[in-house]
């Protein structure tokens, strides 16, 4: 009996780490799959400071610190080539300067309230971008985000919390 019993406990704790390492797959490849491809700025340092949003956000829904302060050290370049966004260079340094997930998330907020008002005046060729929210984040405040997919990755919790929030408008290209 014993020995049914310890098969049963082996049995259900590699069933349940099978189930995780594929769930955290699953939820890495699908932020990889938030593919700025989709989307078409006209201006090639806007798209540049897109890129370098949607990797560090990418960073952050994946709770990798030390990629979100190399992504945001990328980011704070291409803001500081973009005139009227050296405020938000400092804010990407902010970010850049700490490995706290915690600090770079609190600041992140601030990026991208800025980062929103941007690219709500660019001029969007292709593609949608997605403005998420998440009501939980920063200690209810709530929490805005970018995306190229409609799909949630909340880079305010990463994997504790990935679906909270949802989409509260949408960018789409101009009809010039």
């Amino acid at each position: 009996m014993k020995k049914y019993i310890g098969i049963a406990i082996l049995s259900a704790l590699i069933a349940c780490n099978g189930a995780a390492k594929k769930k955290t797959a699953a939820a890495q490849s699908t932020v990889k799959a938030d593919a700025v491809n989709d989307v078409q700025l006209s201006d090639p340092r806007v798209a540049n400071i897109y890129k370098g949003y949607i990797s560090l956000k990418s960073s952050l829904v994946n709770s990798n610190a030390a990629a979100a302060k190399q992504t945001a050290q990328d980011l704070s370049t291409a803001l500081k080539g973009f005139e009227g966004c050296e405020n938000t260079a400092l804010i990407a340094d902010k970010i850049a300067g700490t490995e706290d997930i915690k600090i770079q998330r609190k600041e992140f907020t601030a990026l991208s309230s800025d980062v929103i008002a941007l690219f709500k005046h660019a001029d969007l060729k292709k593609g949608n971008i997605y403005i998420q929210h998440c009501p939980m984040a920063n200690n209810g405040d709530g929490g805005d985000w970018l995306s190229s997919e409609r799909i949630v990755r909340n880079p305010y919790y990463g994997a504790s919390m990935m679906g909270c929030g949802g989409v509260v408008d949408v960018i789409k290209p101009s009809m010039k």
